[in-house]
């Protein structure tokens, strides 16, 4: 008897240790960069990839076809480094920035149609709408800014009373998520800067998203709490639910179906969600920059390629595809 409950316990801790597991073994994987980025983003369906790094500065990749599409250069003439990336829903345009000026770039003819400097703050985020033209700020003095760049509309949102560190606009604009060091996320509206829903939380939120279709957001904070939102009640779905200490991500991204979630972490960490139920599905440790010590690997992006595999972008200059067996 003594060694059956024995077994039976160390069946159990087996089960416990393999959810906390993550796996190393990718499907496929990408060397864009082997010096390292500062800067990568994916594209909605997973099929283009645009990165920034100081000896190639701007790139357009086609991961399906596994080629370079376009050497975009550098953002500003000072050189600047770049620090953000991101591509607008529909894949057309993309914005990138430093911690003071911003452009943005039309994809389908490989040049920028503009550069934008910030004065009053440092980016700390930022977000781009479908037609190029509407951008969302987050900035360190508190400001999240929305800005139409055709009509010249800009809309101050003044809710937050410290920095704001994550922000999500939905594809139509209309739409803005933003979350800050006051412990709060808002869902905005960028054409009256009305609050819509208000989420609160124990900790500072350090990342923000919007599911595409407008049903779900997602806020995290620098704690273990990391919530998925009913936009339209303000209700609770779920919170995702982990062994590990703390969630702090880096990165995040609802399927379109908006059944799933992934999130990057700043240690090297890609995990799938289940969106109801706040379970975790995956988990994947993406490859590290491995000329700096400590050896380090952020996950700057991560995109839902299909229902069966899920694409991460790290700092190490490396896309990689991996499974998803559930």
């Amino acid at each position: 008897m003594r060694i059956i409950s024995h077994s039976v316990l160390w069946l159990i801790v087996i089960g416990l240790l393999n959810g906390c597991l993550f796996s190393t073994e990718s499907e496929q994987r990408w060397e864009l960069a082997l010096e390292g980025s500062t800067a990568i983003a994916l594209s909605r369906d997973a099929r283009f990839a645009l990165l920034y790094s100081k000896q190639q500065h701007l790139q357009l990749w086609d991961l399906e076809q596994n080629k370079i599409l376009s050497r975009l250069g550098i953002q500003d003439p000072d050189e600047n480094i770049i620090s953000l990336i991101r591509f607008s829903d529909n894949g057309r345009f993309a914005i990138t920035a430093t911690q003071t000026n911003f452009a943005i770039w039309d994809l389908a003819w490989s040049q920028s149609t503009g550069l934008w400097s910030v004065a009053d703050g440092l980016i700390q985020d930022i977000a781009l709408g479908n037609s190029g033209d509407e951008v969302l700020i987050g900035l360190s003095n508190g400001k999240a800014i929305f800005i139409d760049l055709v009509t010249g509309r800009r809309l101050e949102f003044l809710a937050h009373v410290e920095k704001v560190n994550s922000v999500a606009l939905s594809p139509n604009g209309k739409y803005a998520l933003s979350g800050g060091n006051d412990h709060n996320g808002y869902f905005w509206s960028t054409e009256s800067g009305q609050i819509l829903q208000r989420f609160e939380h124990s900790q500072r939120v350090g990342t923000v998203e919007l599911q595409r279709d407008g049903r779900y957001a997602l806020t995290s904070d620098t704690g273990n709490d990391a919530i998925i939102w009913d936009l339209q009640t303000g209700d609770k779905v779920s919170e995702l639910s982990t062994w590990t200490r703390q969630l702090i991500f880096s990165s995040a991204r609802f399927s379109d179906d908006g059944k799933r979630l992934v999130t990057g972490s700043p240690s090297s960490r890609l995990m799938v969600w289940n969106t109801e139920t706040g379970k975790r599905l995956e988990g994947y440790e993406v490859e590290l920059l491995k000329d700096v010590r400590p050896p380090r690997g952020v996950v700057y992006d991560a995109a839902f390629e299909s229902n069966q595999r899920v694409l991460s972008a790290s700092s190490a200059g490396v896309i990689q595809a991996w499974k998803i067996s559930e």
